[in-house]
């Protein structure tokens, strides 16, 4: 595992007490020495940075974070939106990361269970307010899950999506006060294969059953040869995003 980038030398332990202009500015300035460097040299800045402060987020549709920071930071912990929805089979991948990594996965669990959701809510609010479903489920556990901690990271590539073309590599999550770090952000498809392929990990066995973007099993379909890899979720209304990373 490769060390921190020598080029990154601001310290940003105690970005938060900074006055707002100078926090972005210093993590900018930490994004641009970090363009073009790997996502294990990212990782080992963040794990020098912030130590056990920082929590990954893992969505289980492959366990590529969780292995990088597990070999900087063992007994990581492991973010993981429980949002009662999920595929039978990312809750096995979920499973096998926690058996066999050196991980801790925290659950992020909603208010309400699916039941007492449907007694208020009505049934299947995901088709008839996927937004207020996503909110419920997953970005206000997220919040919480967050509260406290002063950096979090993401599996967001920039080639996923327009919405994320410009992603920058480390910035101040302003809804969550504190640091959000995506290591993976250059990343291409083959990139993300070749790392599996390297580490012999795991996979999420939907990917190779047509799904090569997991959310929900309610608001995720399969994906039709050519059509963009996000196809499949909220497929039939405009909605591309949970709201976690917008």
């Amino acid at each position: 595992m490769r060390t921190a980038p020598d080029n990154v030398s601001v310290d940003v332990t105690h970005v938060r007490d900074l006055p707002a202009a100078e926090r972005d500015s210093a993590l900018a300035e930490v994004s641009a020495a970090l363009e073009g460097k790997s996502a294990e040299e990212i990782a080992a800045w963040a794990a020098s940075a912030f130590g056990t402060d920082v929590i990954v987020a893992a969505s289980m549709q492959d366990l590529i974070l969780p292995h990088l920071f597990a070999q900087l930071i063992p007994g990581v912990d492991v973010l993981f939106l429980q949002t009662g929805y999920h595929f039978a089979e990312t809750l096995q991948t979920r499973d096998v990361a926690a058996r066999d990594l050196p991980i801790t996965v925290v659950e992020a669990l909603p208010r309400q269970s699916v039941a007492e959701q449907d007694a208020e809510y009505g049934e299947k609010l995901y088709e008839r307010d996927p937004n207020l479903c996503c909110f419920l489920r997953k970005v206000d556990p997220l919040a919480r899950s967050l509260d406290g901690r002063a950096a979090w990271v993401t599996g967001v590539r920039r080639i996923e999506a327009p919405t994320r073309a410009n992603t920058p590599i480390v910035s101040w999550d302003d809804k969550h006060d504190l640091v959000k770090i995506n290591p993976l952000v250059a990343w291409s498809d083959e990139d993300v294969e070749a790392y599996q392929v390297e580490h012999d990990l795991p996979r999420n066995p939907l990917v190779a059953q047509g799904y090569p973007s997991i959310g929900c099993a309610p608001c995720t379909r399969k994906v039709a040869p050519g059509e963009d890899p996000r196809a499949g979720r909220w497929s039939g209304n405009d909605k591309t995003e949970c709201g976690i990373h917008s």
